[in-house]
């Protein structure tokens, strides 16, 4: 029998059914699929379309590239379902390139495109963040006519959102016919803000999602929540956990994680614990969060109670879990506890890297061990630029000016064009009375068009987020807010407080410096809070920057006048006012 002749149907059926059966079993090992290849030659089905298929589905998943494409080219007459298939697969393994390939084999055979081909191609582009290839199938896209088709405009909303291109995303999205907008579209767009720093946007599209009559899923919520945690948004965050179980929406894994980090990156470590403990199922995640969440909190002893519950009852802990325990030793001055934790990495078999080196510096800094943290720093292989900065930040805390000069130059040669090395250089400087030298810091950032970061703080009122920087007269209501402060620093001047005034430039003059310090951007939203939230609430506001000793200390005296507890969240951790008193107990 000539191999292209079709073989009796009883005979061939059989054939068809031991060797499909023979696929299944050798699953997505090569050198089986290629013994079951041979069968299939040697009984006449070479040509059956669909046992070719499932045969190139399973080598393909082998990530066999090579071979795949060689059994594609072999066939005469492949069809659609043949190139959809290995283009979903290509973009399941990661593969755009792969796809891209199947594509314009596509092409050559003259088959026709579906929506669910380029579904496939722009998802592949989409989950690696490939936006050469997926900007050529957008394009091909739309000459095919499929540029308006729902489901391909749902996928290059989500693609152009992965990849950073949120603007071209939103435009996309509000081209989109309102009906065809579906829950994955806006999903995607929410979560490109958060994923990109533009939470503010994110939670505003939340809300247009919400008046769209649109039901949102657990997808759109750990979004919102990622973004809650991220602008500190805690009446938000509330709002979505209740709606959560109002509407008996259960929380996976994945979504009880961002309700964890959510509350604690929030200010309300307490609550995240009850979440925590209230979860059926949490993975090597959801506990690194939880400590984490200490750690950030002042709360060591927590995190390390909480760790010895994780060895015994819990998944094995990675990495990112010791980097966390070991910076929530550093912000709680438990130098002898996190020497035994990084001592005892070694038996979870992991290698302390360079974020686990830099807690152990900070660790070793603010516990006033200076000379151990430099020959730790020393000692290092290639001790990174995050190396010297934590060893430059203990140096300016505990005033040892001649060691952190030297790591600062250590650190400008690694890292001459980050302009946050060279304000900390110039602080150092400056509290050493070398204006000199001060100056001459600034003229080498002015040279080298070096900015210092703005620094701004964000406080939530009625689900809505206000930003305030220093000085900042934008807010509408900018004279009630910069009348009630002037009141409550004369209150609290009253009562003992002295400006810092090393926190400000040693050229200024002493009235410029206390302007410069009154209105900082942590006490303008502070003000703002008092002024606006009820007598029962927490005031509670996010500052993208270290907060300065100044406001430390007059946010203290604050909460005294005031009567209010009053929570701050800076760049390294939460300071928790109440009574005149920090939860940091000036450790930080």
């Amino acid at each position: 029998m000539e191999p292209n002749q079709q073989a009796p149907s009883s005979i061939s059926q059989h054939h068809r059914s031991k060797i499909y059966n023979a696929l299944l079993i050798a699953g997505s090992r090569l050198k089986p699929l290629k013994q079951v290849h041979a069968r299939m030659i040697t009984t006449g089905l070479r040509h059956s379309l669909n046992l070719l298929t499932k045969l190139i589905s399973l080598s393909l998943s082998s990530t066999s590239f090579t071979y795949t494409r060689n059994l594609i080219t072999s066939i005469q007459t492949p069809d659609e379902f043949l190139f959809n298939t290995v283009i979903r697969i290509s973009s399941k393994l990661n593969c755009p390139g792969e796809s891209i390939f199947y594509y314009k084999s596509m092409m050559r055979y003259n088959i026709v495109p579906s929506s669910y081909t380029f579904t496939g191609l722009i998802k592949g582009c989409s989950d690696v963040c490939e936006m050469g290839l997926g900007r050529m199938v957008h394009c091909s896209a739309v000459v095919n006519g499929f540029g308006s088709d729902s489901f391909v405009f749902a996928g290059l909303i989500v693609f152009y959102a992965r990849c950073g291109a949120v603007r071209v995303a939103r435009k996309m999205f509000d081209e989109m016919p309102e009906r065809t907008r579906g829950v994955v579209a806006w999903n995607a767009l929410i979560s490109g803000y958060e994923q990109n720093g533009m939470c503010k946007e994110g939670v505003e599209l939340f809300e247009l999602m919400l008046g769209s009559g649109l039901e949102p899923d657990s997808t759109t919520f750990v979004s919102v929540l990622s973004a809650c945690a991220q602008l500190g948004a805690i009446e938000l965050g509330c709002w979505v956990h209740s709606y959560m179980v109002d509407n008996g929406i259960d929380a996976d894994v994945i979504l009880g994680t961002a309700l964890v980090n959510m509350y604690a990156r929030c200010g309300k470590v307490e609550k995240a614990r009850e979440v925590f403990d209230g979860m059926k199922d949490a993975n090597v995640v959801t506990w690194t969060v939880m400590i984490s969440g200490f750690g950030v909190h002042g709360y060591g002893r927590e995190a390390l109670e909480l760790f010895c519950l994780m060895k015994d009852h819990g998944p094995r802990p990675n990495e990112v879990t010791f980097v966390s325990l070991l910076s929530a030793c550093a912000h709680a001055g438990l130098v002898d506890e996190g020497r035994e934790i990084l001592d005892s990495m070694s038996s979870h078999g992991i290698k302390p890297g360079e974020e686990h080196h830099v807690c152990m510096i900070d660790m070793l800094g603010r516990g006033g061990l200076l000379d151990e943290a430099f020959s730790y720093a020393r000692n290092l292989k290639r001790p990174g630029p995050a190396i010297w900065t934590a060893l430059l930040g203990a140096c300016k805390m505990h005033k040892k000016f001649d060691m952190g000069i030297q790591a600062a130059e250590y650190l400008l040669a690694l890292d001459p064009r980050n302009p946050g090395h060279y304000v900390m250089l110039s602080n150092v400087y400056a509290l050493a009375g070398r204006m000199d030298r001060v100056e001459l810091v600034r003229d080498k950032m002015m040279r080298k068009r070096l900015k210092k970061p703005v620094g701004y703080s964000t406080i939530e009122i009625d689900r809505k987020t206000y930003l305030f920087g220093m000085a900042d007269k934008s807010h509408p209501e900018t004279g009630a807010i910069y009348a009630y402060l002037d009141d409550l620093m004369s209150r609290i001047s009253e009562a003992g407080y002295v400006p810092v005034q090393e926190c400000v430039l040693h050229e200024l003059e002493e009235e410029e410096r206390h302007y410069a310090l009154r209105y900082h951007s942590e006490k303008l939203a502070i003000t703002f809070g008092l002024l606006k939230a009820s007598e029962e609430t927490s005031i509670r506001i996010v500052k993208n920057l270290r907060m300065c000793e100044d406001c430390h200390l007059a946010i203290k005296f604050i909460s005294k006048v005031t009567g209010r507890e009053i929570v701050v969240r800076d760049k390294l951790r939460f300071h928790h006012f109440k009574d005149g008193s920090c939860s940091c107990a000036d450790y930080w």
